[in-house]
């Protein structure tokens, strides 16, 4: 055999081998989608929408978006999902970005999960990190995005989103790191309880306060570069002052 037809075959075997491989991957994509839509259409039948909204705002600590101080709710979508208002609940720039990092790293360093698909996931589904559960969730926020406005997702998201310290809304967190009802947080401390739920283990305020500072400093770093807020504001907000 020639050198040339060497290099020929060579080159045909790794081409076949590469086609292969990518059919691999597009057969083993579709199951899992096929698995994930099962598990959402089984959550809904389990639980409808508006059933599992119900019961979130039927909760004693359930607070309405109107009663939350507007410098909390920057913080919030500043620092979980800047794109909330752009997206139909699922962001692909934030997914794509997480997707190359978790290849990277070889593990799930990263989520790219949007507010809705994090209301998806506190309404139906485990924490847990796995491709089915993954996919659920987001067929889930479309699914939310299509039945509710998006103040509705945010007011529900913060009423249902864990803050440590055993407290599973805004209100509760509220009520239990600052003795105040939501409504009566200042600045700083909206800035620093919007932080918390990032990793609510690490930044409770209980258990960690300096680590949850250190948090508080990264969210207004972040409302400076999606929510117009001036630099000057973010150093006085850092410092703790109001």
């Amino acid at each position: 055999m020639t050198a040339i037809k060497k290099k020929h075959t060579a080159l045909k075997i790794t081409r076949n081998i590469i086609l292969i491989f990518f059919a691999v991957c597009i057969v083993a994509a579709g199951g899992v989608t096929l698995r994930g839509y099962y598990m959402y259409t089984g959550a809904l039948e389990q639980k409808p929408i508006m059933r599992a909204v119900g019961e979130i705002r039927s909760k004693d600590s359930f607070t309405e978006l109107s009663q939350l101080p507007d410098t909390y709710l920057d913080a919030v979508i500043a620092a979980e999902d800047h794109r909330f208002y752009e997206h139909g609940g699922v962001d692909y720039i934030a997914i794509g970005r997480a997707v190359y990092n978790d290849i990277k790293a070889m593990s799930f360093v990263e989520g790219g999960s949007t507010i809705t698909q994090q209301l998806a996931k506190n309404l139906y589904f485990t924490q847990e990190k796995e491709l089915t559960r993954k996919v659920a969730e987001v067929f889930m926020a479309w699914a939310l995005e299509s039945r509710l406005s998006k103040e509705e997702i945010l007011e529900l998201y913060v009423n249902s989103i864990y803050f440590g310290s055993g407290c599973y809304s805004v209100g509760e967190a509220s009520y239990t790191y600052f003795d105040k009802a939501p409504s009566e947080m200042t600045d700083y401390e909206s800035t620093l309880l919007a932080g918390i739920p990032n990793a609510p283990s690490v930044y409770d305020l209980n258990e960690n306060p300096d680590l949850a500072r250190q948090r508080q400093r990264q969210v207004v770093g972040l409302m400076v570069k999606y929510s117009g807020m001036s630099r000057e504001r973010a150093e006085l907000l850092a410092c703790g002052v109001n």
